[in-house]
C-alpha cells in the first residue's frame, strides 16, 4: 500500500487546496502501474484542512489516522508514506506507526533551525526505509534542512538515503520523469524486497554524506538495472 500525501501549508485552517491533490496524481498512477502485477494498491489521503497548525501538526496526525483504515481495511500490509512538501513533514513524522515500512518524501518542508525549538524527530525512521529526493533550487524549503534531518536519521538507521535533483525547484517538475522513476524503484524495492537499482543501493551503501547528497542522473529510469 502506497498512502499519497499532497503539499499543504505552515498554517491554515482552510479546506484542503485541489491542486494539491490533483499534483500528486501523476505519481500515484505510475506508482500503481509499476506496482501492478504485484498487488500495489495507491491511495491519495484527505485531510481535514491544509495546513500543518504548529504542535497540532493536522498533516502527520491525518497521515497516522490513514494508516489506522489501511490497517482496518486490508489488514497487515506494509504501507509506504509518500508524500510532497508539507505531505513530506507528514510522512516522516508518522513513519513511526508499525504498519509504516518505507517513507519517500519528496521536497519536505521542515522549520528552519531554531536552537530554542525542539528538533524535528527521527527516531520514528528507526527500522524503516527512508528515501528523500530535494531539488538543488528549492526556494519553498531549503535543501540543506532535509540533508540535516537525513544526517541525524542515518546516525541510527542505515537505510536512509537523499538524492537531490541538481537545478530543480519545489515542485520537481524540470525532471519529473527521472523523480518519478526513482520513486517507482524504491517503493518497489522497499514494500516488495526487489533489488533496488544501482544508484539507490550505492546511496543506501554509502557513509554520509555521500549516500545523502546522491545526484540524480539524467535519464534515470531509461537504462537497465545493473
Amino acid at each position: 500500500m502506497v498512502l499519497l500525501l499532497p503539499d499543504g501549508e505552515p498554517d491554515s485552517l482552510r479546506r484542503p487546496s485541489r491542486l494539491s491533490y490533483t499534483a500528486a496524481l501523476p505519481l500515484g498512477r505510475t506508482l500503481a502501474r509499476a506496482g501492478r502485477a504485484d498487488g500495489l494498491v495507491v491511495h491519495r489521503v484527505r485531510y481535514r484542512c491544509r495546513g500543518w497548525n504548529g504542535p497540532d501538526a493536522h498533516l502527520a496526525a491525518d497521515a497516522t489516522w490513514a494508516v489506522d483504515e489501511v490497517v482496518r481495511r486490508y489488514g497487515d500490509v506494509p504501507v509506504c508514506l509518500t508524500g510532497h512538501g508539507m505531505g513530506g513533514r507528514a510522512a516522516l513524522h508518522a513513519a513511526g506507526h508499525p504498519a509504516v515500512n518505507s517513507v519517500l518524501a519528496l521536497a519536505p518542508w521542515l522549520p528552519e533551525d531554531d536552537v530554542a525549538a525542539t528538533p524535528e524527530p527521527v527516531k520514528q525512521l528507526a527500522g524503516k526505509h527512508v528515501l528523500i529526493v530535494h531539488g538543488t533550487n528549492d526556494t519553498r524549503t531549503d535543501p540543506e534542512l532535509s540533508f540535516r534531518l537525513a544526517e541525524r536519521a542515518k546516525k541510527s538507521n542505515r537505510d536512509v538515503c537523499r538524492f537531490e535533483v541538481h537545478s530543480d525547484g519545489h515542485a520537481l517538475r524540470q525532471h519529473d520523469e527521472e523523480v518519478r522513476a526513482l520513486a517507482a524503484d524504491f517503493v518497489l524495492g522497499a514494500l516488495f524486497t526487489r533489488t533496488y537499482a544501482r544508484p539507490v543501493a550505492d546511496a543506501l551503501a554509502a557513509p554520509p554524506p555521500l549516500g545523502l547528497r546522491m545526484p540524480l542522473a539524467a535519464g534515470f529510469g531509461r537504462a537497465l538495472r545493473r
